[in-house]
């Protein structure tokens, strides 16, 4: 029981900061007011940086990676994932519209990113009144020892390696630098 409380408390941290990320960029850019002025190009452009960011801590969550799927392994709450999985290609269309109208600064632009932010905050507001609780009776204690597992070795993993891309650009720059240019390098593993 406390493993799947532990797991639903973090799941729960984790839903409110994809929440807040999609309030702040409707608050942030409030494309009701682009009907009247429409945004200079580079607002466009942060606008679309900012959907992305919205977007992908939406999209790229521990509750898709580790409870869904035990979800779909007990066979519950088939018609409710199905309807959940029908928001998110939903959303995924609202974003690709967006950048569609961003790249050809379509007033329509801003129209598709309040649609898809919608569409992600009713997917959370789903998840969370109707998702968590049959979660929470459906998918056994020993499940949720795996999960919880799982989400501390995906964490620790992350912790890891978020400087990693830093000091192995360093370490690649210092390479091209000091390697002669003419000479190929491949890989022979």
């Amino acid at each position: 029981m406390l493993t799947s409380t532990y797991t639903l408390v973090a799941l729960s941290i984790e839903q409110a900061s994809a929440r807040i990320g999609l309030q702040s960029l409707l608050e942030r850019w409030q494309p009701s007011a682009w009907r009247h002025a429409m945004p200079t190009p580079r607002e466009i452009g942060l606008a679309c940086d900012a959907l992305r960011v919205a977007f992908d801590n939406c999209y790229w969550r521990k509750l898709d990676k580790f409870v869904v799927p035990a979800l779909r392994r007990a066979g519950a709450g088939t018609e409710l994932l199905a309807e959940l999985d029908a928001l998110t290609m939903a959303a995924i269309e609202a974003r690709a519209d967006a950048h569609a109208a961003a790249a050809v600064y379509d007033p329509g632009f801003g129209a598709a990113l309040e649609r898809c932010c919608n569409l992600l905050l009713e997917r959370l507001e789903r998840e969370e009144r109707e998702l968590f609780p049959l979660a929470r009776t459906h998918v056994p204690s020993e499940v949720w020892f795996a999960i919880a597992n799982q989400m501390l070795a995906h964490d620790a993993w992350q912790n890891e390696n978020r400087s990693y891309p830093a000091a192995g650009s360093v370490a690649r720059n210092s390479f091209r630098q000091s390697a002669p240019s003419a000479t190929p390098h491949f890989a022979t593993h």
